[in-house]
């Protein structure tokens, strides 16, 4: 009986000792990690939230910072030996890297169509000031309107443009890709003619103004190839 025990013991203490280096590899990847991806002249800041789960496993979720889509679902996610790689399967985005001796840094490929150079390390992009608001201008609100890329697919583009203390901000949708919004780096109107621009994807919507503020129409680029788009105001988006 003694025996037994004490071979039951020892077999624990084993499946214990095999058990804890993985522990504290998951603990050490934990965190958050940003990093910044070159995709054909545009820049995308990404932020990777990794927390490790008592059963030794991980989770995570995405952040893409100039696309204005935040908290996005990692599907899986494993780190074995220095290896990680996780996938979101929403996005069809799959990564895989290697961690450093130090776990400071993780050096990899970001796949979403095409493989890519993406290299995080520890720390994430620091949180904006909420902006200050102000009174609406007379172009607040939705806009909505289709555009035929230059393949014959048919989107939907949504804008959303607020007034804020420091000028016109705007925000993006295309709701046949995604529910995500993405943040205009800069708004500048002048007259009738109005500019929305997206440094992080590289797209451009210029448009003038009817007399009546009730819709805009001009072309949408991205990359320097311009689509028709004309976009009316909406009070009800992307239905």
């Amino acid at each position: 009986m003694k025996n037994r025990i004490a071979r039951t013991l020892a077999a624990i203490a084993l499946t214990l000792a095999a058990f804890s280096p993985l522990c504290r590899a998951q603990s050490q990847i934990a965190g958050d990690w940003q990093g910044t991806l070159n995709a054909g002249g545009a820049q995308l800041r990404l932020v990777l939230h990794i927390t490790a789960a008592k059963d030794g496993g991980l989770a995570a979720t995405f952040d893409s910072i100039d696309q204005g889509a935040m908290g996005i679902p990692v599907t899986s996610i494993a780190l074995k030996d220095s290896k990680l790689a996780f996938t979101i399967d929403a996005a069809h985005i799959a990564y895989e890297g290697t961690v450093n001796k130090d776990a400071t840094g993780i050096d990899g490929t970001f796949t979403q169509g095409q493989s890519l150079a993406l290299n995080f390390k520890r720390g994430s992009v620091p949180a904006k000031a909420a902006p200050k608001p102000a009174p609406p201008s007379d172009i607040d609100g939705s806009w909505q309107g289709e555009l035929t890329t230059p393949g014959g697919t048919k989107l939907r583009i949504v804008f959303k443009i607020v007034n804020i203390q420091d000028g016109l901000t705007a925000q993006m949708q295309s709701p046949d890709q995604s529910e995500a919004w993405v943040t205009a780096s800069s708004v500048a109107r002048s007259g009738s003619s109005l500019t929305i621009s997206f440094a992080g994807i590289g797209i451009v919507y210029e448009g003038k103004l009817d007399a009546g503020l009730s819709s805009i129409d001009g072309t949408l680029s991205q990359m320097g190839e311009p689509v028709p788009l004309v976009v009316k105001r909406v009070r009800d988006p992307a239905k």
